[in-house]
This record gives structure tokens, sequence and C-alpha cells, in this order.
């Protein structure tokens, strides 16, 4: 049996904030141009009553607009955000997932939350295409929202130096998006090749915690040695172990587009140029939104493809390899071929 993505759904909050504003509210000014070097020009931000569930909430409606489902038909709901705000408060319980549930309708949903960093909706899609594929449901939607940007509004207040551990945070934005997968009927449209690995050695390298100096939540990431050559050495590795298990390569597979985690150019480049050298072909062309969404963590992948399926640049046939790069260190694959997906203009 093959499991397919049916439906696609994304909200992405009206209101935006220009990189240029966020290094105008720092103490000192970098000697360099992080739009530049990151690609990010803007990022989407929460409004004053949006949090964790109303962005999951929009997401996971839109899905079902584009689907075949109705949310009473859905047989699981697995949330996967780092973030889990409602009221200014954070909650680790009730589960997200039974919020989301509730409020969608889908009342016999299995349900549970999965949290696996940056990583978290590919991880929930693993999850649920081994439920699927066991026979535990027929089909079940994937969902997080993520309210990134109180990160850097701590870091604003913090960063002192261009090595400051928060600088990264100045990178994120909010958005949500929400898939639903099922049994595929044809095999044509099916995900492949499906696997996570977690490295635990470098995990202190980007920790996400309450501030120590405020009250605000906070992203510490030691950027130098969490990119450095051998840790994005990582993948390729994992890629070519996983290719050849398969009895496949890279060249084989004949991916339209790869969708890397949206970190930034310069970081995507040398990830690029370092998988090169060890699989030995050039890959595909790589697809962004980062000069308008930056960095929206467990989303960012969806957020990509929504807005490649809007823009027309791939559609139905069209095969994409998703690369996870989250702290952890968390990397895998996903391969997937699409169908003939609706989404929102």
């Amino acid at each position: 049996m093959d499991t397919r993505l049916e439906s696609l759904g994304l909200y992405l909050p009206e209101k935006t904030v220009t990189t240029k504003e966020v290094i105008g509210m720092l103490p000192m000014v970098p000697p360099f141009d992080l739009s530049q070097i990151t690609g990010i020009k803007r990022r989407h931000v929460c409004g004053e009553q949006e949090n964790t569930l109303t962005l999951a909430l929009a997401a996971a409606r839109d899905c079902l607009e584009n689907s075949s489902y109705t949310a009473d038909d859905l047989e699981c709901v697995i949330s996967c955000s780092i973030s889990r705000n409602i009221d200014q408060k954070y909650y680790f319980e009730p589960a997200m997932s039974l919020w989301i549930k509730n409020e969608l309708g889908a009342s016999k949903a299995l349900h549970f939350d999965l949290s696996n960093a940056c990583a978290g909706m590919l991880t929930g899609i693993y999850v649920l295409d081994g439920l699927i594929k066991s026979g535990v449901v027929r089909n079940g939607m994937v969902v997080s929202g993520e309210k990134n940007y109180p990160a850097s509004e701590t870091a604003v207040k913090e960063i002192d130096s261009i090595f400051h551990e928060q600088f990264a945070s100045l990178t994120v934005g909010d958005a949500a998006t929400a898939v639903i997968l099922d049994a595929s009927p044809q095999g044509k449209e099916k995900l492949e090749l499906i696997e996570m690995m977690t490295c635990a050695e470098p995990a202190h390298l980007c920790l996400g915690m309450p501030s120590t100096e405020n009250t605000g939540i906070a992203l510490y990431t030691k950027n130098i040695k969490l990119h450095d050559s051998g840790n994005l050495k990582i993948w390729p590795h994992m890629a070519k172990r996983i290719f050849a298990q398969a009895q496949t390569t890279l060249s084989k597979e004949g991916f339209d587009y790869v969708i890397p985690h949206q970190i930034g150019l310069r970081f995507t480049q040398k990830s690029i140029a370092i998988a090169k050298e060890i699989l030995g072909n050039d890959l595909p062309k790589t697809l962004h939104s980062l000069e308008d969404c930056a960095n929206t963590s467990s989303t960012s992948h969806f957020v990509v493809l929504y807005q490649a399926l809007q823009q027309g640049t791939v559609g139905e046939g069209s095969k994409l390899l998703l690369v996870p790069a989250a702290s952890g260190i968390v990397t895998g694959c996903i391969s997937i071929t699409l169908g003939d997906l609706k989404v929102s203009s």
C-alpha cells in the first residue's frame, strides 16, 4: 500500500515585518546585510488575537476546504507545533491536538501531539504513514501552527553582538500548515523513501527555552558549530544509505525539486555543495519561500509547497524531495509525487 498527500492547507497572518525593521530594533548595527545572507526580506507575524491554536485551525480548515474529506471523516489528528501559546499562556496540557479536533468537529479522531523541533510536521507524516499502512487508521491530518516571532522580540532586547546565540531568532516568522494523508488509490501519487534520523551529540547547539534574562521565549543557537561542514555531511550520507537500500540513486529518482528547511540561502548553498560532493550528482533545483515568509520552523516545507502550487511551479505528477534540518540534529527525507492538489488562490 502507498500513501499520498490528499490535501494541503496554509494560513499566513496578514501582518508582516521586514528584516530591515527587525534589525532596526537592535541596540547595535550588524556589519553585514542579513537580508542578503538569508534571502529573507519580510516575515508574517501574528496579530494580537492570533495564537498557536487559531493559526492551526485556520490551516486545518483550509486543508479541509481542499479535501474530499469532512472533519467528521478524519480518523487521526496529529499536532506537531513547537509553539503552544493560547491567550498568553503556554500549554502542555491539554494536548493541542485535542483543542484542534474538538474545534474542527473531528469527534471520532485519534489524537496526539508530536514535537520534533523544526522537523515536527515531517515526523508527523512519518508516523501517520505508518499508522495508515498498518491499518490503524485510514486517513489523518498532520497540522502545525507556529507562533515563532516572540523569539525575535526577545532577541532584539538581548542581542549585543553579532556572535550572540540569539541571532538566528531574527530570521523566524509565523505560519500554519496542515496536510491530510490517506491510501493512494492508484499509486501514481504517493509518498516514498520516508526516513528520519536524530543525531543527539550536537543537540545542545540549538535550544529553545525561556530567556535567561527576560520573561520571553528564546532560541539559543551556536550557528558556527551547528552549520559546520561535519554536521552538514550527515544528511547526504544518510540519503546515500536510503537510496542504496531502496536500490536506487538520486539521479534515477528524477526529482523535479528539492524543498530544504527554510533556514537561509547561504546555509542551503553550502549544504547543496556538500551533498553534491558526497552523492556524486547535481541536486535538483531548490524551492524557497524565504523572501516573504522567513523560517517558519515545522511548517516551512509545506509553506513552500503550497505557494509553489499557487504559482504553478509544481503540479500533478511533480516529484519532490523534502529534506528536514532540525535541532537534535534531525535529518531525513520524504519523496512526494503529487496528485491533483487544490489550493486556495
